[in-house]
């Protein structure tokens, strides 16, 4: 290096893009993960990610897989996932996080799925160059103050028509879902998730036993079933949070017990403060 030359430092901090008028959108661009850890986690949207620089980890259900630049990460709605650095070698991402029911009714026009909800992919990663520079392309369109509104729907329906055309195909469903009394405990801890819950209530509302349950919901979810309310009380969170709204009413409703307890498990999951998230 020459004498006075300074290094490029990249920015740790989560960059967050968000817009009223496109709420179906949202996107996160991180320049230097090598910090950025997240917990297991699963969202109810379709997320999509391209490494631009450096390697991670990559879990996505069972499958654990070292990834790099180039690579494009797809994970559907609900499914158990995680990205993390290797220890301090570089990494910057890219991660686009999209509504299921909008995917689904572009899916629908696109002619490839007739009936009602979302399709799921049966590709979990590809390294595709064109659908790579798609992604950051549309990222450029979205994140651009003089892009108006038509052009930025247009570009993201044109992205996703690709990825459609490209990688189009209907994987199983999530794990959980082929088995109905899981699937009750599922949905019961969702419609409870902002309240004090017991695994026996769980277990009730599924007719299972605890340790059956217990051992079942991981094997095929991915988390035990409190990690689960937990990831439940912080997509709830992230919502509202989107709204602007003040982070301790939010962190109230949700369930958690103070604002102090959201502020630990929101970062644990999601790797960025819920102030921050908030913008």
């Amino acid at each position: 290096m020459n004498r006075g030359t300074t290094p490029i430092r990249r920015s740790t901090t989560p960059t967050f893009w968000r817009e009223a008028a496109l709420p179906y959108l949202e996107a996160r661009r991180v320049e230097d993960g090598r910090k950025v850890c997240y917990a297991k986690h699963a969202h109810d949207t379709f997320s999509i990610g391209a490494i631009n620089g450096g390697r991670s980890t990559y879990l996505n259900g069972t499958n654990r897989q070292h990834i790099g630049t180039g690579a494009l990460v797809v994970i559907n709605p609900e499914d158990v996932h995680a990205c993390n650095p290797i220890d301090d070698e570089p990494w910057s991402y890219l991660m686009l996080y999209v509504d299921a029911a909008w995917l689904a009714e572009l899916q629908r026009e696109c002619g490839v799925n007739q009936r009602h909800g979302f399709s799921r992919f049966s590709a979990t990663m590809t390294t595709r160059a064109d659908l790579h520079a798609g992604l950051n392309r549309l990222y450029g369109i979205l994140a651009d103050e003089h892009a108006d509104i038509l052009q930025k729907e247009s570009a993201a329906r044109i992205f996703f028509g690709d990825v459609q055309l490209a990688l189009g195909g209907t994987s199983p469903l999530p794990v959980h879902a082929s088995h109905p009394k899981l699937a009750r405990a599922v949905e019961f801890i969702r419609e409870n998730f902002s309240r004090s819950l017991k695994l026996d209530e769980i277990c009730a509302a599924a007719d299972l036993s605890s340790s059956y349950l217990i051992r079942s919901f991981k094997q095929r979810y991915g988390m035990t079933p409190h990690a689960y309310l937990i990831n439940c009380r912080i997509e709830y969170s992230r919502s509202e949070l989107k709204r602007g709204r003040a982070i301790a009413d939010v962190a109230a409703e949700a369930g958690f017990a103070d604002q102090a307890h959201l502020q630990r498990a929101f970062r644990q999951i999601t790797a960025t403060t819920p102030s921050r998230y908030r913008g």
